[in-house]
């Protein structure tokens, strides 16, 4: 349940700017949003004239929940506890994965990859293992799963891409040492549509 630290040639490891609290450690909000989604303002030139337009976010209408017993009910709001407390975890790890491709791509060569790669390897085990380990079981396999959801691809195949085959089974292996799988993949239509159906009214901010 490790996530790659995005690497530039002067970046530091983790979001420590003051007064930043990393999302394991935020208080679970069930009463208010978890994100404010942006609201894009913008102009557009008709018939000579400039006309404002507002381009609001998308708003989701779904039947209301109906559970057969207080344990059902129970079990929804844990899944909207877990999904508002890994979801920012999800996105931070794509934001980062994103970068840090990136930033491989301008380096000269493989020595030079290879180098940088170690530095990641080694900023994983400071600034992640800690984090990770903040977050329960359950919130630990959502967590892989809305990375594969964010990232398109399974957190494995991410780490796989960016840190090699053998590096990659390395945090496989640890994975599975908490009955987890890095590859578990994300069926929105399938077995996880009622956690879609959670992730797109929590990113809207209506949840």
């Amino acid at each position: 349940m490790f996530v790659i630290s995005a690497l530039s040639a002067n970046a530091q490891i983790g979001n420590d700017r003051p007064g930043h609290v990393n999302p394991e450690d935020m208080k679970v909000d069930m009463d208010n949003p978890t994100f404010v989604p942006m609201v894009k303002v913008g102009k557009v030139l008709m018939g000579g004239d400039s006309i404002q337009y507002v381009e609001l976010n998308n708003i989701y209408v779904f039947p209301q929940p109906v559970f057969n017993d207080p344990k059902q009910r129970a079990a929804y709001n844990i899944l909207v506890m877990n999904v508002k407390k890994v979801l920012p975890i999800a996105k931070e790890v794509n934001q980062i994965i994103v970068e840090t491709y990136e930033y491989l791509q301008t380096l000269p060569n493989k020595k030079a990859r290879d180098k940088h790669l170690k530095y990641v390897e080694e900023s994983i085990k400071k600034e992640y293992s800690p984090r990770m380990k903040k977050l329960t079981y359950a919130q630990g396999k959502l967590l892989i799963k809305l990375v594969y959801r964010e990232c398109g691809s399974s957190a494995y195949g991410a780490l796989q891409a960016i840190l090699g085959p053998v590096r990659a089974g390395f945090y496989q292996a640890f994975a599975w040492t908490f009955g987890a799988s890095l590859a578990k993949k994300y069926d929105p239509n399938g077995v996880d549509r009622l956690t879609e159906r959670v992730v797109l009214m929590v990113e809207a901010g209506q949840l």
